[in-house]
């Protein structure tokens, strides 16, 4: 009576163990899958907070542009840019044109 009791006890002891073991190796898959796709998410927040730290306000452009284009960068009337377009491994250079809204 002894020895089968101690017999079933091992045995429930080693299927809990089982059932243990695989309920942890299943949690740590979960978390090792949600940790990848928290660094995933994180990079992507980090490029896109750096995007719009640095392009979203103009004050900060025009810092930039007095930083490190000094006074290289000038401003040009619409009237003087043209377009540029290849054809035929030609540069053809056109007067850009402006359309305008019109009110009906």
């Amino acid at each position: 009576m002894i020895k089968s009791l101690v017999f079933l006890l091992i045995l429930v002891l080693i299927v809990f163990t089982s059932f243990i073991k695989n309920s942890t190796k299943d949690l740590d898959e979960q978390i090792y899958s949600i940790r990848e796709n928290i660094l995933f998410l994180e990079d992507r927040f980090k490029d896109s907070k750096l995007e719009f730290n640095y392009l979203s306000s103009s004050e900060k452009l025009l810092k930039y542009q007095k930083l490190y284009f000094e006074d290289t960068l000038i401003k040009k009337k619409l009237q003087e840019l043209k377009t540029l377009k290849i054809i035929d491994n030609q540069i053809v250079v056109n007067d850009l044109k402006i359309s305008e809204k019109v009110d009906e």
